[in-house]
Protein backbone atom coordinates (compact mmCIF):
# COMPACT_ATOMS: atom_id res chain seq x y z
CA UNK A 1 0.00 0.00 0.00
CA UNK A 2 1.55 3.46 -0.86
CA UNK A 3 2.88 5.06 2.53
CA UNK A 4 0.41 8.23 3.20
CA UNK A 5 0.55 10.45 6.28
CA UNK A 6 -2.81 10.73 6.97
CA UNK A 7 -2.82 12.60 10.81
CA UNK A 8 -3.41 15.70 10.29
CA UNK A 9 -7.03 14.97 8.34
CA UNK A 10 -7.89 12.17 10.23
CA UNK A 11 -7.63 14.45 13.69
CA UNK A 12 -9.25 17.78 12.15
CA UNK A 13 -12.78 15.21 11.61
CA UNK A 14 -14.47 12.88 13.23
CA UNK A 15 -16.08 11.14 9.95
CA UNK A 16 -14.05 9.10 7.69
CA UNK A 17 -11.22 10.81 5.93
CA UNK A 18 -8.93 9.85 2.37
CA UNK A 19 -6.28 7.74 5.14
CA UNK A 20 -9.56 6.42 6.90
CA UNK A 21 -10.74 4.78 3.08
CA UNK A 22 -6.69 2.98 3.11
CA UNK A 23 -7.55 1.25 6.29
CA UNK A 24 -8.15 -2.17 5.69
CA UNK A 25 -7.63 -3.68 1.99
CA UNK A 26 -9.63 -1.54 -0.83
CA UNK A 27 -9.35 -4.80 -2.91
CA UNK A 28 -11.98 -6.11 -0.84
CA UNK A 29 -14.31 -3.50 -2.56
CA UNK A 30 -13.58 -5.01 -6.12
CA UNK A 31 -13.97 -7.75 -7.70
CA UNK A 32 -13.05 -9.70 -11.72
CA UNK A 33 -15.36 -11.19 -13.97
CA UNK A 34 -14.96 -13.82 -15.77
CA UNK A 35 -14.12 -11.97 -18.60
CA UNK A 36 -11.47 -9.91 -17.23
CA UNK A 37 -13.25 -7.04 -16.60
CA UNK A 38 -12.74 -5.35 -12.96
CA UNK A 39 -15.79 -4.49 -10.97
CA UNK A 40 -15.78 -2.06 -8.02
CA UNK A 41 -18.42 -1.82 -5.45
CA UNK A 42 -19.98 1.62 -4.14
CA UNK A 43 -23.15 2.72 -1.95
CA UNK A 44 -24.82 3.33 -5.76
CA UNK A 45 -24.26 -0.47 -7.01
CA UNK A 46 -21.45 -2.16 -9.20
CA UNK A 47 -19.83 -0.85 -11.77
CA UNK A 48 -16.92 -1.66 -13.98
CA UNK A 49 -13.83 0.59 -13.97
CA UNK A 50 -11.89 -1.32 -16.75
CA UNK A 51 -9.77 -4.47 -17.31
CA UNK A 52 -5.63 -5.28 -17.73
CA UNK A 53 -5.37 -7.93 -20.95
CA UNK A 54 -2.89 -10.44 -20.87
CA UNK A 55 -2.54 -10.66 -16.46
CA UNK A 56 -3.91 -12.45 -13.82
CA UNK A 57 -6.86 -11.72 -12.52
CA UNK A 58 -4.85 -10.81 -9.02
CA UNK A 59 -2.94 -8.66 -11.01
CA UNK A 60 -5.28 -6.78 -12.96
CA UNK A 61 -7.73 -6.13 -9.49
CA UNK A 62 -3.99 -4.66 -7.65
CA UNK A 63 -3.45 -2.49 -10.98
CA UNK A 64 -6.72 -0.59 -10.36
CA UNK A 65 -6.00 -0.81 -6.24
CA UNK A 66 -2.94 1.11 -7.13
CA UNK A 67 -4.70 4.02 -8.98
CA UNK A 68 -7.22 4.16 -5.83
CA UNK A 69 -4.14 4.48 -3.56
CA UNK A 70 -2.33 7.15 -5.40
CA UNK A 71 -5.01 9.39 -5.41
CA UNK A 72 -6.29 8.75 -2.01
CA UNK A 73 -2.43 9.76 -1.01
CA UNK A 74 -3.15 13.07 -3.15
CA UNK A 75 -6.13 14.05 -1.07
CA UNK A 76 -4.46 13.06 2.35
CA UNK A 77 -1.74 15.25 1.50
CA UNK A 78 -3.36 18.09 0.11
CA UNK A 79 -5.25 18.10 3.45
CA UNK A 80 -2.26 18.26 5.21
CA UNK A 81 -0.50 20.83 3.58
CA UNK A 82 -4.15 22.90 4.09
CA UNK A 83 -3.24 22.50 7.65
CA UNK A 84 0.24 23.37 7.70
CA UNK A 85 0.05 26.46 6.18
CA UNK A 86 1.96 25.23 3.03
CA UNK A 87 -0.79 26.30 0.74
CA UNK A 88 -2.23 29.51 -0.51
CA UNK A 89 -5.96 29.39 -0.06
CA UNK A 90 -7.08 30.33 -3.50
CA UNK A 91 -5.03 27.77 -5.25
CA UNK A 92 -5.94 24.83 -1.61
CA UNK A 93 -10.04 25.72 -3.13
CA UNK A 94 -8.33 24.93 -7.14
CA UNK A 95 -7.04 21.64 -5.70
CA UNK A 96 -9.92 20.55 -3.68
CA UNK A 97 -12.04 21.21 -7.26
CA UNK A 98 -9.76 19.30 -9.18
CA UNK A 99 -9.67 16.55 -6.25
CA UNK A 100 -13.75 15.81 -6.99
CA UNK A 101 -13.30 16.22 -10.67
CA UNK A 102 -10.65 12.92 -10.10
CA UNK A 103 -12.40 11.13 -7.30
CA UNK A 104 -15.96 11.51 -10.13
CA UNK A 105 -13.86 10.36 -12.70
CA UNK A 106 -11.76 7.36 -11.25
CA UNK A 107 -11.23 4.13 -12.58
CA UNK A 108 -10.34 2.45 -9.32
CA UNK A 109 -11.29 -0.06 -6.72
CA UNK A 110 -11.32 0.79 -3.29
CA UNK A 111 -13.70 2.56 -0.65
CA UNK A 112 -15.02 5.58 -3.39
CA UNK A 113 -17.54 6.52 -0.76
CA UNK A 114 -14.92 7.23 1.94
CA UNK A 115 -12.73 9.05 -0.51
CA UNK A 116 -15.81 11.08 -1.62
CA UNK A 117 -16.41 12.34 1.70
CA UNK A 118 -12.57 12.77 2.52
CA UNK A 119 -12.54 15.48 0.04
CA UNK A 120 -15.40 17.17 1.34
CA UNK A 121 -13.83 17.76 4.41
CA UNK A 122 -10.75 19.23 2.91
CA UNK A 123 -12.69 23.03 1.91
CA UNK A 124 -13.73 23.78 5.56
CA UNK A 125 -9.90 23.06 6.29
CA UNK A 126 -8.86 26.16 4.10
CA UNK A 127 -10.34 29.29 6.06
CA UNK A 128 -9.53 27.31 9.60
CA UNK A 129 -6.26 27.13 9.05
CA UNK A 130 -5.75 30.63 6.72
CA UNK A 131 -4.00 32.12 9.89
CA UNK A 132 -1.22 28.99 9.57
CA UNK A 133 -1.07 30.43 5.93
CA UNK A 134 -0.91 33.74 6.69
CA UNK A 135 1.83 33.42 10.15
CA UNK A 136 4.06 31.40 7.30
CA UNK A 137 3.61 34.24 5.12
CA UNK A 138 4.89 36.34 7.84
CA UNK A 139 7.63 33.73 9.07
CA UNK A 140 9.24 33.86 5.17
CA UNK A 141 9.17 37.85 5.46
CA UNK A 142 11.20 38.13 8.97
CA UNK A 143 13.51 35.27 7.06
CA UNK A 144 14.11 37.62 4.16
CA UNK A 145 14.60 40.09 6.54
CA UNK A 146 17.06 38.37 8.28
CA UNK A 147 18.87 37.51 5.41
CA UNK A 148 19.07 41.22 4.09
CA UNK A 149 20.25 41.63 7.52
CA UNK A 150 23.18 38.95 7.06
CA UNK A 151 24.14 40.24 3.37
CA UNK A 152 24.48 43.54 5.25
CA UNK A 153 26.74 42.38 7.81
CA UNK A 154 28.68 40.33 5.13
CA UNK A 155 29.23 43.61 3.09
CA UNK A 156 30.02 45.59 6.00
CA UNK A 157 32.77 43.04 7.09
CA UNK A 158 34.23 43.51 3.62
CA UNK A 159 34.28 47.14 3.44
CA UNK A 160 35.69 47.50 6.99
CA UNK A 161 38.67 45.23 6.41
CA UNK A 162 39.68 47.16 2.96
CA UNK A 163 39.41 50.32 5.13
CA UNK A 164 41.68 48.65 7.61
CA UNK A 165 44.24 47.62 4.73
CA UNK A 166 44.55 50.96 3.00
CA UNK A 167 47.38 52.23 5.20
CA UNK A 168 49.36 48.74 4.92
CA UNK A 169 52.84 48.76 3.75
CA UNK A 170 53.00 45.21 3.29
CA UNK A 171 52.45 45.41 -0.19
CA UNK A 172 52.40 41.71 -1.79
CA UNK A 173 49.70 40.62 0.83
CA UNK A 174 47.64 43.18 1.24
CA UNK A 175 47.34 43.49 -2.80
CA UNK A 176 46.44 39.91 -3.07
CA UNK A 177 43.63 40.26 0.29
CA UNK A 178 42.32 42.93 -1.21
CA UNK A 179 42.16 41.25 -4.52
CA UNK A 180 40.48 38.04 -2.89
CA UNK A 181 37.91 40.95 -0.98
CA UNK A 182 36.91 41.67 -4.36
CA UNK A 183 36.11 37.98 -4.96
CA UNK A 184 34.56 38.27 -2.41
CA UNK A 185 31.77 41.22 -3.10
CA UNK A 186 31.61 40.22 -6.58
CA UNK A 187 30.43 36.59 -4.87
CA UNK A 188 27.95 38.56 -2.56
CA UNK A 189 24.10 38.53 -2.86
CA UNK A 190 22.88 41.84 -3.97
CA UNK A 191 21.12 44.53 -1.21
CA UNK A 192 19.09 47.49 -3.03
CA UNK A 193 21.44 49.30 -5.11
CA UNK A 194 21.37 52.72 -3.10
CA UNK A 195 22.76 50.31 -0.32
CA UNK A 196 24.98 48.61 -2.84
CA UNK A 197 26.05 51.77 -4.46
CA UNK A 198 27.42 53.34 -0.25
CA UNK A 199 29.48 50.41 0.35
CA UNK A 200 30.92 50.08 -3.28
CA UNK A 201 31.98 53.66 -2.55
CA UNK A 202 34.00 52.90 0.47
CA UNK A 203 35.33 49.78 -0.54
CA UNK A 204 36.40 51.11 -4.02
CA UNK A 205 37.82 54.26 -1.83
CA UNK A 206 40.35 51.82 0.10
CA UNK A 207 41.43 50.01 -2.33
CA UNK A 208 42.67 53.06 -4.98
CA UNK A 209 44.11 54.50 -1.86
CA UNK A 210 46.59 51.67 -0.87
CA UNK A 211 47.00 51.26 -5.22
CA UNK A 212 47.89 54.70 -5.30
CA UNK A 213 50.21 54.37 -1.68
CA UNK A 214 51.81 51.10 -3.39
CA UNK A 215 52.56 53.14 -6.58
CA UNK A 216 54.71 55.96 -4.92
CA UNK A 217 56.51 53.38 -2.85
CA UNK A 218 57.85 51.67 -5.72
CA UNK A 219 58.33 54.52 -7.22
CA UNK A 220 60.70 55.81 -4.33
CA UNK A 221 62.56 52.78 -4.65
CA UNK A 222 63.82 53.53 -8.14
CA UNK A 223 64.51 56.54 -7.31
CA UNK A 224 66.65 55.27 -4.26
CA UNK A 225 68.62 52.54 -5.36
CA UNK A 226 71.50 53.57 -3.27
CA UNK A 227 69.28 52.64 -0.30
CA UNK A 228 68.75 49.53 -2.01
CA UNK A 229 73.02 48.56 -2.27
CA UNK A 230 73.22 49.83 1.36
CA UNK A 231 70.86 47.11 2.88
CA UNK A 232 71.90 44.40 0.29
CA UNK A 233 75.37 44.76 1.52
CA UNK A 234 74.75 44.53 4.76
CA UNK A 235 73.07 41.32 4.15
CA UNK A 236 76.15 40.34 2.13
CA UNK A 237 78.45 41.25 5.28
CA UNK A 238 76.70 38.96 7.58
CA UNK A 239 76.33 36.34 4.92
CA UNK A 240 79.94 36.26 4.38
CA UNK A 241 80.47 36.16 8.67
CA UNK A 242 78.70 33.31 8.62
CA UNK A 243 79.86 31.11 5.78
CA UNK A 244 82.43 29.48 8.59
CA UNK A 245 79.93 28.69 11.12
CA UNK A 246 79.23 25.12 12.08
CA UNK A 247 75.96 25.97 13.54
CA UNK A 248 74.07 23.96 10.82
CA UNK A 249 70.66 24.07 11.89
CA UNK A 250 70.37 27.68 13.33
CA UNK A 251 73.08 29.01 10.67
CA UNK A 252 70.48 27.72 7.72
CA UNK A 253 67.95 29.17 9.19
CA UNK A 254 69.25 32.53 9.04
CA UNK A 255 70.78 32.06 5.59
CA UNK A 256 66.81 31.84 4.71
CA UNK A 257 65.90 34.53 6.88
CA UNK A 258 68.66 36.46 4.80
CA UNK A 259 67.31 35.41 1.53
CA UNK A 260 64.29 36.83 2.99
CA UNK A 261 65.49 40.50 3.53
CA UNK A 262 67.24 39.79 0.22
CA UNK A 263 63.65 39.86 -1.90
CA UNK A 264 62.32 42.60 0.50
CA UNK A 265 65.49 44.94 -0.22
CA UNK A 266 63.81 45.34 -3.48
CA UNK A 267 65.96 46.39 -6.91
CA UNK A 268 69.11 48.34 -7.58
CA UNK A 269 71.07 48.93 -10.67
CA UNK A 270 71.12 45.84 -13.01
CA UNK A 271 74.89 45.67 -12.68
CA UNK A 272 75.27 46.12 -9.41
CA UNK A 273 72.76 43.90 -8.26
CA UNK A 274 74.49 40.90 -10.23
CA UNK A 275 77.81 41.70 -8.78
CA UNK A 276 76.08 42.21 -4.91
CA UNK A 277 74.56 38.69 -5.54
CA UNK A 278 77.36 36.53 -7.13
CA UNK A 279 79.44 37.58 -3.22
CA UNK A 280 75.67 36.73 -1.46
CA UNK A 281 75.93 33.36 -3.19
CA UNK A 282 79.46 32.46 -2.81
CA UNK A 283 79.10 33.21 0.83
CA UNK A 284 76.15 30.88 1.11
CA UNK A 285 77.43 27.98 -0.78
CA UNK A 286 80.83 28.11 1.40
CA UNK A 287 78.93 27.02 4.24
CA UNK A 288 76.46 24.49 2.49
CA UNK A 289 79.37 23.30 1.30
CA UNK A 290 80.97 22.40 4.64
CA UNK A 291 77.39 21.22 5.92
CA UNK A 292 77.09 18.52 3.20
CA UNK A 293 80.80 17.68 4.20
CA UNK A 294 79.69 17.05 8.08
CA UNK A 295 76.93 15.23 6.57
CA UNK A 296 78.83 12.73 4.55
CA UNK A 297 80.46 11.83 7.37
CA UNK A 298 77.24 11.20 10.01
CA UNK A 299 76.15 9.12 6.93
CA UNK A 300 79.33 6.46 8.14
CA UNK A 301 77.17 6.85 11.74
CA UNK A 302 74.19 6.17 10.83
CA UNK A 303 75.16 3.30 8.12
CA UNK A 304 76.22 1.69 11.48
CA UNK A 305 72.59 2.81 13.22
CA UNK A 306 71.11 1.00 10.14
CA UNK A 307 72.54 -2.28 10.85
CA UNK A 308 71.64 -1.93 14.73
CA UNK A 309 67.67 -1.38 13.62
CA UNK A 310 67.89 -4.10 10.87
CA UNK A 311 69.19 -6.76 14.08
CA UNK A 312 66.66 -5.71 16.00
CA UNK A 313 63.50 -5.49 14.13
CA UNK A 314 63.91 -8.89 13.14
CA UNK A 315 63.27 -9.65 17.15
CA UNK A 316 60.54 -7.32 17.02
CA UNK A 317 58.37 -8.74 14.09
CA UNK A 318 59.75 -12.02 15.75
CA UNK A 319 57.01 -11.32 18.50
CA UNK A 320 54.55 -12.20 15.68
CA UNK A 321 52.27 -14.77 15.91
CA UNK A 322 52.12 -14.48 19.77
CA UNK A 323 49.98 -16.91 22.08
CA UNK A 324 50.27 -14.48 25.24
CA UNK A 325 49.61 -11.09 24.84
CA UNK A 326 50.86 -9.60 28.08
CA UNK A 327 53.89 -11.64 27.86
CA UNK A 328 54.19 -10.15 23.94
CA UNK A 329 53.44 -6.57 25.38
CA UNK A 330 56.42 -6.89 27.62
CA UNK A 331 59.15 -8.36 25.11
CA UNK A 332 58.02 -5.64 22.77
CA UNK A 333 58.59 -2.75 25.68
CA UNK A 334 61.87 -4.25 26.02
CA UNK A 335 62.86 -4.31 22.30
CA UNK A 336 61.74 -0.64 21.97
CA UNK A 337 63.41 0.53 24.71
CA UNK A 338 66.95 -0.28 22.90
CA UNK A 339 65.84 0.84 20.04
CA UNK A 340 65.33 4.56 21.29
CA UNK A 341 68.65 4.28 21.94
CA UNK A 342 69.96 3.86 18.80
CA UNK A 343 71.60 6.85 17.21
CA UNK A 344 70.38 8.86 14.18
CA UNK A 345 69.47 6.91 10.90
CA UNK A 346 68.76 7.94 7.36
CA UNK A 347 65.03 9.56 7.19
CA UNK A 348 63.60 8.01 4.50
CA UNK A 349 65.15 4.27 6.32
CA UNK A 350 63.69 5.20 9.10
CA UNK A 351 60.18 5.63 8.42
CA UNK A 352 60.41 2.12 6.67
CA UNK A 353 61.32 0.80 9.88
CA UNK A 354 59.16 3.19 11.69
CA UNK A 355 56.09 1.25 10.07
CA UNK A 356 56.78 -1.99 10.23
CA UNK A 357 57.07 -1.49 14.51
CA UNK A 358 54.12 0.06 13.85
CA UNK A 359 52.18 -3.60 12.83
CA UNK A 360 53.31 -5.08 15.28
CA UNK A 361 52.36 -2.52 18.10
CA UNK A 362 49.10 -2.53 16.11
CA UNK A 363 48.56 -5.99 16.65
CA UNK A 364 49.75 -6.70 20.01
CA UNK A 365 46.62 -3.37 19.94
CA UNK A 366 44.23 -5.84 18.60
CA UNK A 367 44.66 -8.49 20.52
CA UNK A 368 44.24 -6.67 23.73
CA UNK A 369 41.03 -5.07 21.90
CA UNK A 370 39.56 -8.51 21.59
CA UNK A 371 40.48 -9.65 24.71
CA UNK A 372 38.34 -6.82 26.10
CA UNK A 373 35.82 -7.24 23.48
CA UNK A 374 35.35 -10.97 24.26
CA UNK A 375 35.10 -10.09 28.14
CA UNK A 376 32.68 -7.31 28.05
CA UNK A 377 29.84 -7.71 30.11
CA UNK A 378 27.73 -5.53 28.12
CA UNK A 379 27.97 -6.51 24.87
CA UNK A 380 27.66 -10.55 25.88
CA UNK A 381 24.58 -9.18 27.14
CA UNK A 382 23.57 -7.30 24.32
CA UNK A 383 24.31 -10.62 21.97
CA UNK A 384 22.32 -12.92 24.69
CA UNK A 385 19.43 -10.02 24.23
CA UNK A 386 19.69 -10.74 20.56
CA UNK A 387 19.62 -14.59 20.72
CA UNK A 388 15.98 -13.90 22.43
CA UNK A 389 14.48 -11.81 21.08
CA UNK A 390 15.01 -14.06 17.62
CA UNK A 391 14.16 -17.38 19.45
CA UNK A 392 10.55 -15.31 20.95
CA UNK A 393 10.02 -14.31 17.24
CA UNK A 394 10.16 -17.51 15.72
CA UNK A 395 8.43 -19.07 18.24
CA UNK A 396 5.71 -16.12 17.48
CA UNK A 397 5.78 -16.99 13.45
CA UNK A 398 5.68 -20.39 14.45
CA UNK A 399 2.57 -20.09 16.28
CA UNK A 400 0.89 -17.81 14.05
CA UNK A 401 1.34 -20.32 11.31
CA UNK A 402 -0.08 -23.32 13.24
CA UNK A 403 -2.99 -20.93 12.99
CA UNK A 404 -3.36 -20.20 9.59
CA UNK A 405 -2.76 -23.95 8.68
CA UNK A 406 -5.92 -24.73 11.38
CA UNK A 407 -7.98 -22.26 9.90
CA UNK A 408 -7.37 -22.72 6.68
CA UNK A 409 -5.25 -19.94 5.51
CA UNK A 410 -1.86 -21.66 3.68
CA UNK A 411 -0.71 -18.59 2.16
CA UNK A 412 -0.47 -17.22 5.68
CA UNK A 413 0.75 -20.56 7.22
CA UNK A 414 3.55 -20.24 4.18
CA UNK A 415 4.44 -16.89 4.49
CA UNK A 416 4.53 -17.30 8.57
CA UNK A 417 7.25 -20.83 8.33
CA UNK A 418 9.26 -18.54 5.64
CA UNK A 419 9.51 -15.88 8.03
CA UNK A 420 10.53 -18.45 10.93
CA UNK A 421 13.17 -20.11 8.55
CA UNK A 422 14.64 -16.85 7.77
CA UNK A 423 15.36 -15.74 11.49
CA UNK A 424 16.45 -19.50 12.79
CA UNK A 425 19.57 -18.73 9.85
CA UNK A 426 19.75 -15.36 11.95
CA UNK A 427 19.55 -17.32 15.00
CA UNK A 428 22.36 -19.46 14.19
CA UNK A 429 24.72 -16.52 13.66
CA UNK A 430 23.74 -14.81 17.08
CA UNK A 431 24.18 -18.13 19.18
CA UNK A 432 27.22 -18.55 17.54
CA UNK A 433 28.25 -14.50 18.57
CA UNK A 434 26.91 -14.98 21.85
CA UNK A 435 29.71 -18.38 22.04
CA UNK A 436 32.35 -16.42 21.58
CA UNK A 437 31.86 -14.61 25.12
CA UNK A 438 32.26 -18.00 26.99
Amino acid sequence: MTDINPTALAQTHSTPSAASALVGDPSKFGRVGEDGTVFVRTSDGEKPVGSYPGKTAEEALAYFVRKFEALASEVALTAARITSGAMVPQDAYEAVKKLRQQVRELNGVGDLDALAASVEQIEPLIEGHREAYEAKKAAEAVAKAARREQILVEKEKIVVEAESLALSENWKVTGDRLKALLDEWKAAPRLDKKSDADFWKRFSASRNKFDKRRRTHFAQLEATAGKVSEAKNAIIAEAEKLATSTDWVATARRYKALMDQWKVAGRGKKTDDAKLWARFKAAQDQFFTAKNADLEKREVSMSANLIKREELIVQIEALIPFTDVKQAKNAFRELMNTWTKIGITNRDKRAAFDARVSKVEEAIKQAEAEIWRKTDPTAKARAAEVVKQLSDSIESYEKTAAKAQAAGNEKKAKEALESAVARKSWLDEAQKHLAEFN
